[in-house]
This record gives C-alpha cells, sequence and structure tokens, in this order.
C-alpha cells in the first residue's frame, strides 16, 4: 500500500443544498464516466488519489474552492451516481461520512460477493488505512469520513477526513492500493505546508519499532512515508485571489470562449451551437477529464467553471450549469452506441486550449473576469447557499 498525498483544507461548517447536491450527482457521475471511458477505472481510482486533481474536480463542480465540504460533498454524489450502475461502470464506492463510515465492512463484503473479490482482505485494508491516518500519524486530526472506492478487478483507493476542530483545520488522505503511477509522475521529498508543532509521524521508516507495537493488531505495515505523499494546502482566505490562480491558464480559457476566432471553432470541435459562457465551463471540465498533473497545481482556477455554492468567485450559474450538463450526458450517451465524435471532442477540444495558451500570452485580468461573472450572474440563474439571485 502506499499512500498517495493529503490535503490540508479550512474546516468549514454549512450545508450543500438540494439544488447543487443534485447537479453535482450529475455532473460528477458525467466526468467519472468519461475518464472511465477514456482511461479506464485504473486511471481513475489514479486521480482520486491525488488531492490536486481531487480538488480540482470539486471546484469543478461548484462546491466552495477551499472548504473541507469538497471532501464529503464530492464522494456523496459519486456514490449516489456510481453506485446504481456499479455493474456497468465497474466502480463501487463504499462508506462515507460518520455513521455511514462504519458500514463500510459490510458494504465491502456485499461488493466483494458480487464481484468474486477476498472481503476480508478488503475490510482489513479499509481498517488500516483509517488507524494508521487516525493514530500512526499523531498529527491531531480525528478521522470523521472514510470512503473505500473499489474496482470490480479489486483495485482500490481509499479517500478519509480528519478534523482538529480547534484549530478549525480538516485533513484529507488519500491511499491507491497499487504504486501510484504516471498521473502521480512528480513525487515529493518532503511535505510542505503551515507549521504546527513537532508531529509524530510513526509510519516513518525510523520509527519501526514503534510502528510494529502500534499495528500489531492489524498484522500489517505500511510502506509509504508522509514524505512520498503529495501535499495540497490550502489558504485559510475564504474568497478567490489572483495568487490562487495560474492567469495564463485562465486567459486562454476565457480567449478560446470569448474570442470569436476561438469560440467558432472550439464549438465546432465539440458539435454543438454554445454561447461563451458555457464553453469556458466545457474547457475546465475537459481538462479535469484529460488534463495532465501539472495542470492541477492550481485548483482554484476550476472555480471559474461553474462558480461556488458561497459566492466565490461568484455565484452558481444554474443555466450555464445545467447547459453543461447536457452537453457532456449527450456525449455520452451517443458514444455508448458507438458514436464516439461528441466525447472525442472535448478531447479536442482541452488540446485546441493548451494550444492557444501556448501561442500566446492570454493572462487574464482577474478583477475584470471576477467583475464580469457577477455582472450576468442574475442572467445565468446565479445562486449561492444563501441567497437567489434571479427572482
Amino acid at each position: 500500500m502506499k499512500r498517495s498525498g493529503f490535503a490540508d483544507l479550512p474546516l468549514h461548517g454549512g450545508y450543500v443544498p438540494h439544488w447543487l447536491a443534485e447537479r453535482m450527482t450529475k455532473l460528477g457521475t458525467g466526468i467519472s464516466e468519461s475518464i472511465l471511458h477514456h482511461y479506464g477505472a485504473a486511471e481513475f481510482l489514479t486521480r482520486l488519489s491525488d488531492p490536486f486533481w481531487f480538488q480540482a474536480f470539486g471546484c469543478v463542480m461548484g462546491m466552495d474552492w477551499h472548504s473541507s465540504g469538497i471532501t464529503t460533498s464530492v464522494l456523496g454524489a459519486l456514490k449516489r451516481g456510481l453506485n446504481p450502475r456499479a455493474a456497468e461502470l465497474g466502480i463501487h464506492i463504499c462508506g462515507g461520512r460518520g455513521r455511514h463510515s462504519r458500514n463500510t465492512p459490510d458494504e465491502l463484503r456485499a461488493v466483494a460477493d458480487v464481484c468474486g473479490l477476498d472481503g476480508e482482505s478488503l475490510v482489513r485494508a479499509s481498517r488500516l488505512t483509517a488507524r494508521v491516518d487516525n493514530n500512526a500519524i499523531a498529527d491531531g486530526f480525528q478521522i470523521y469520513q472514510h470512503t473505500f472506492i473499489v474496482t470490480a478487478a479489486g483495485e482500490w483507493a481509499v479517500v478519509q477526513q480528519g478534523m482538529q476542530a480547534e484549530r478549525g483545520l480538516a485533513r484529507r488522505y488519500h491511499w491507491h492500493s497499487t504504486t501510484v503511477r504516471d498521473f502521480t509522475c512528480e513525487p515529493h521529498s518532503a511535505v510542505v505546508g503551515e507549521h504546527q508543532g513537532d508531529i509524530m509521524n510513526l509510519v516513518d521508516s525510523h520509527a519501526l519499532p514503534a510502528q510494529d507495537a502500534l499495528l500489531a493488531i492489524a498484522r500489517e505495515r505500511p510502506d509509504a512515508t508522509l514524505r512520498e505523499a503529495r501535499h495540497l494546502v490550502v489558504p485559510r482566505h475564504h474568497d478567490v485571489r489572483a495568487e490562487n490562480v495560474d492567469l495564463r491558464r485562465l486567459g486562454a480559457v476565457l480567449a478560446v470562449a470569448y474570442e470569436r476566432e476561438f469560440r467558432d471553432f472550439a464549438s465546432l470541435l465539440l458539435l454543438e451551437k454554445l454561447g461563451p459562457r458555457t464553453l469556458q465551463s466545457l474547457a475546465l471540465i475537459a481538462e479535469v477529464v484529460h488534463g495532465t498533473p501539472t495542470r492541477f497545481s492550481d485548483p482554484a482556477r476550476f472555480s471559474f467553471a461553474l462558480g461556488g455554492k458561497d459566492g466565490h468567485p461568484f455565484p452558481v450559474p444554474l443555466k450555464t450549469y445545467d447547459e453543461s450538463i447536457g452537453v457532456l450526458r449527450r456525449s455520452l450517451d451517443a458514444a455508448r452506441i458507438g458514436d464516439a465524435e461528441k466525447i472525442e471532442g472535448f478531447a479536442r477540444l482541452d488540446r485546441f486550449v493548451r494550444a492557444v495558451e501556448q501561442r500566446s500570452d492570454p493572462r487574464a485580468d482577474f478583477g475584470a473576469v471576477v467583475t464580469h461573472e457577477r455582472a450576468i450572474s442574475p442572467a445565468l440563474g446565479g445562486r449561492t447557499a444563501q441567497l437567489r439571485l434571479w427572482d
């Protein structure tokens, strides 16, 4: 086993309203299905195991860009959307937050019975990852959310989250049952984050005696060390700021969406007659599906697809959200009956945006972009968890 990464996030309260949760389920399922179609189940687990990609995934679905709630809301959306189609897609999602995490062993045994897997081995892996992150890493975070994703072939990933209530922090941990491969091809030699005092790392190679004693009950030792994992540290400030975004990358997306010479060609790639705002959203969705690891170093940029429920960087544009889901769904449905032209259009769109980025210097004016998005928000059905802006 190998821990593939972890993320530090501000601990937020609140809730995900039904109008957003329903759309997150549809969009998250569509993006997942597209990844499965192009790259397979093993690659999908590799994506989930990367903390930067996972954060971008949550941002492109309209969640608060840096909130701890991204973890539970994204995994909840995937469980609702993918489990009913598990037999078709080969992905099973078990566990969840709070009391749902306690159902993980029984859910894993049920999946094992259906798929012909070793259920007790999966249950042991689930318990071990939880014990390591809750007990072997004495960093003060108590696990409250545990989700185990397993393929029909028996490969698995774990995403779990702990909280440190007194400091207002959450930490998300990612595990992958195989050595993390091409998607995390830039292994870090150290973890860089906000200093919080000394951490007792009992999975460090120098702590073998203590490790053996602590994990004897599990009869297994982890291979990973913290210095092998990718570490995402999200700032505490609530708003999205220019320094959180690669303005060149964002500028390329906006150029493709709004500059006539690019927009017409981009629409043609998707075989749809699309307005600029939907193209902007779809270009960022295409990058989540087809992007390479280095593209996710600034996950906040993906909040410029469909905003955030807290209104940062702008309210969720429901009309754009629904049109984006519709385009993605139509492409997937066509691919299922053998017409791959539309779904391949997303890959072509991603390549086109990168070509525009390389050919020129389309650096975005951050303030102007946010002002524009907020100005057009009422016309697009902009909505936040607190306020509907289009009544």
